[in-house]
């Protein structure tokens, strides 16, 4: 390691916190080093273990390991969106999610967080011109994931995806800072209509599983939709709808409901 990199890496505590944690786990089960090391120890820096991550899961017949690896370098290293979103979902998952304990467990094991910075890569090549790229980086994730999440969609900072099962968003969707969302949510069209038809999310939003959201439609931030839900009409701001389809049962009952996690319907008010 250059002493420039031992630097940014002594700067970067998450980083810190994520090599402290690998090496307890290889202590408490060697069968994992070889995973460990190869994954998070091995590397100087988060962004080249989120690299070697991305392609390590992507590669197939069709697009080796060495190719994603060099696709995923070159993002992290002329986007620094890429890399605070990398962060910014960490620490989402680590406060929102009561099964992550550790850093390492999005890295290693939880494929919603995986598949989100997959996608932000994608994201990166759609923006860059380099789309047929793009949307086989969509493909992949769909494939190995189950997350299908088009590359042109726009995802804020602080995502949590939990279970990650069944997730599709459309082309069109916009989707705001700190939202946390459940397996098979849908952010979808309603329709063969071309043009802006995806819905556009606030900040601070939950979205229960099961929900469908459709049409381009506003839901406010700090809003609740209850699982199961299919939402065809805008959503006010700090409310909670439920129902199929949905309709206002109440107040948020807090200022982040992406944060708080609660989603038991309370008395309306």
């Amino acid at each position: 390691m250059s002493k420039t990199l031992a630097r940014m890496t002594k700067l970067d505590p998450i980083w810190t916190r994520i090599q402290e944690e690998a090496r307890d786990a290889i202590q408490a089960e060697p069968l994992l080093g070889g995973l460990i090391h190869s994954s998070l120890l091995h590397h100087p820096t988060m962004e080249r273990a989120l690299a070697y991550r991305f392609s390590l899961k992507l590669a197939s017949g069709e697009m080796s390991e060495q190719i994603l690896r060099e696709i995923a370098d070159e993002a992290y290293a002329l986007s620094n969106d890429l890399v605070m979103d990398a962060r910014a979902d960490l620490v989402a998952v680590f406060e929102r999610d009561p099964a992550c304990h550790r850093f390492i467990q999005p890295l290693l094991f939880f494929k919603g967080y995986q598949a989100i910075q997959a996608y932000r890569i994608g994201h990166w090549l759609w923006g860059s011109g380099r789309k047929d790229l793009a949307y086989f980086i969509q493909m992949r994730v769909s494939e190995v994931f189950g997350v299908d999440i088009h590359p042109a969609a726009t995802l804020g900072r602080g995502i949590m995806v939990d279970h990650a099962h069944s997730i599709v968003i459309g082309e069109t969707a916009v989707v705001g800072d700190n939202v946390s969302m459940l397996h098979s949510v849908t952010l979808g069209g309603t329709g063969k209509a071309d043009g802006d038809r995806h819905p556009k999310i606030g900040d601070n939003v939950l979205i229960g599983a099961g929900a469908k959201v459709l049409g381009n439609i506003s839901v406010g931030s700090c809003s609740r939709i209850a699982a199961g839900s299919v939402v065809l009409e805008d959503v006010p701001p700090c409310t909670t709808v439920a129902g199929v389809p949905a309709r206002v049962v109440g107040k948020a009952g807090c200022d982040q409901p992406s944060m708080m996690m609660d989603q038991l319907l309370h008395e309306a008010g």
